[in-house]
């Protein structure tokens, strides 16, 4: 991590103050911008099924647990402010 943060330093150093020196330097700000990419992309992993349905199980859980709280804290809003505007009404 640290060659790579020295290395992306050195070519925005590269880079200069001035447009031209800029504009000379961008091949090789985007060559090193490449192989950044290619090395963060090899260390990307696919996760195994088990992984996917755990997490998978894990969400549908989740949201159906959200699902019911909501549902009961809009019934209970609605409730009380029926209550209320029925209270205001009768006086």
């Amino acid at each position: 991590m640290a060659i790579e943060t020295k290395k992306m330093a050195s070519t925005i150093a590269a880079a200069g103050d001035n447009f031209s020196d800029r504009l000379k330097s961008w091949p090789l700000r985007i060559k090193s911008f490449y192989n950044d990419v290619r090395t963060e992309t090899k260390k990307v992993t696919t996760p195994s099924l088990k992984e996917v349905r755990a997490t998978t199980s894990v969400v549908i859980i989740t949201v159906f647990i959200f699902g019911l709280y909501f549902w009961m804290v809009d019934n209970a809003i609605g409730k009380s402010i029926d209550w209320v505007l029925r209270t205001l009404v009768r006086r």
